[in-house]
């Protein structure tokens, strides 16, 4: 099956400072680049006949601009807050306007981490969350949704 439109799309959201992956604390997220990622994801999709759109912002309006743009441009949102887990009603209400599957995405495990890090302002609007498999937790994602959208 090829990706043939936008409706088979699945956007891909980092939020802040996952532009430093591979650098940033490489003890806690290691050593892969988000370039390496957001390749790999790719890969992957085009191999499960789909698309990824994937987007890295610094910006917590960016990425409400974004999620907005996607209630009818995409099937399904892969998301990494970042640290806006912890903080943004505004990508929560905004993640509330799509009626499509959405994984939520940590590299670390946040419920090992500080007590501030135990809440998640979209783990009630996601569909799922993958939390604590460093990188390997978005191509996990990416291969749960797409089951999720062949059901």
């Amino acid at each position: 099956m090829q990706p043939s439109t936008s409706k088979q799309t699945i956007l891909v959201l980092h939020g802040p400072n996952l532009n430093m992956l591979g650098k940033r604390e490489p003890e806690l997220y290691g050593r892969t680049t988000l370039t390496e990622v957001n390749t790999r994801l790719q890969t992957q999709a085009a191999e499960l006949g789909v698309a990824v759109k994937c987007v890295q912002s610094n910006h917590e309006g960016e990425l409400v601009d974004t999620i907005q743009k996607a209630m009818t441009r995409c099937r399904a949102v892969i998301i990494n807050p970042g640290a806006y887990t912890h903080t943004s009603v505004a990508i929560r209400d905004a993640l509330l306007l799509l009626d499509v599957p959405i994984i939520e995405v940590h590299l670390s495990n946040i419920y090992k981490r500080e007590p501030f890090r135990h809440r998640s302002m979209i783990a009630d609007v996601a569909t799922g969350q993958i939390a604590g498999l460093g990188v390997n937790g978005y191509y996990l994602a990416l291969q749960a949704i797409v089951k999720l959208l062949d059901n």
